[in-house]
């Protein structure tokens, strides 16, 4: 009788731990991928989960032509990364926007901080996200306005040493998704609020896309200073595309919108799944530092 009695106790012990193991990996199975909807306990455990690996959907403020909204490349490389971040499980930093884009100025709506408050706001977070655990920064960008400045503050966090690292996401197209692509766009000239970024939007905030609206402005290349070769001046994008519209995007649809949308999701959550069981970018920048500390004793490979 006690023998029951005590296998009674010991399966009664072993179901209850293993409730509470359930409960406790049921909640980490739950944790939200947005940064900004976790609390802080749960903080905790998303940055283990995560393998300390966070995404800044980088974007920015300015008109996209006459019918998209001003947040659109904030939209658009959020959207993707939530829906990747969900399929691999990393934290989606707060939406931002504090990037370059001092060439759209003259359009209302456009929101450009100086070039100081750029770099110290993008510097200051990734220094606080490690503070916080998080040890693998990953920009992913949807603004072809900030590639300069991204890639130039990647570089520049080799000046001090550092315990995190940041990575720019650089993804080249699948060439069977690419092709499909070119069977369905209807125009050639399709770059800024054209038809592909258009019908982007259309894959998932149809309700903010205003098509009637897309023949009201032109988007032609204007081409003020054709003739002019071999140079780079601020003012390149102006002199083409005054309207901030460069393409068409009129054409734009829902079919073309998911073919892009779903390739990209699938494409960045791969290179998600691969960073976070990378640990050579870390490890080589640990030693450039201690070799850069001491440049003298620097052995040659």
């Amino acid at each position: 009788m006690r023998f029951i009695s005590r296998l009674a106790f010991y399966l009664s012990a072993i179901a209850f731990f293993s409730i509470i193991s359930f409960a406790q990996q049921n909640d980490v199975d739950k944790l939200p991928v947005n940064y900004e909807e976790l609390t802080s306990p749960d903080f905790i455990k998303a940055v283990e989960k995560s393998n300390g690996t966070c995404i800044i959907p980088f974007g920015i403020l300015e008109k996209h032509g006459p019918h998209l909204p001003l947040g659109t490349d904030l939209l658009d490389a959020r959207e993707k990364s939530i829906r990747a971040a969900q399929n691999e499980y990393v934290l989606v930093f707060p939406q931002y926007y504090f990037g370059q884009i001092y060439e759209a100025k003259h359009q209302p709506g456009t929101i450009a901080y100086s070039s100081d408050i750029i770099w110290k706001m993008l510097q200051e977070t990734c220094d606080e996200l490690s503070r916080n655990g998080i040890k693998k920064i990953i920009i992913v960008n949807g603004h072809g306005g900030n590639n300069n400045f991204i890639k130039y503050f990647c570089q520049a966090q080799l000046e001090k040493r550092k315990d995190y690292v940041v990575i720019m996401y650089t993804p080249v197209g699948n060439p069977e998704v690419q092709k499909e692509i070119l069977k369905l766009r209807k125009t050639v000239d399709d770059d800024h609020a054209g038809e592909t970024e258009t019908s982007s939007i259309l894959a998932f905030r149809p309700d903010l896309v205003k098509l009637d609206k897309t023949s009201t402005q032109s988007g032609e290349d204007k081409k003020q200073l054709d003739g002019l070769h071999d140079f780079f001046a601020g003012i390149w994008w102006y002199a083409k595309f005054p309207n901030h519209y460069a393409g068409d995007g009129s054409p734009a649809n829902k079919t073309l919108g998911d073919l892009i949308l779903n390739s990209d999701v699938d494409q960045l959550t791969k290179f998600i799944k691969s960073i976070k069981k990378e640990n050579r970018l870390i490890d080589l920048q640990n030693k450039f530092f201690d070799e850069a500390d001491e440049p003298l004793k620097t052995k040659v490979k």
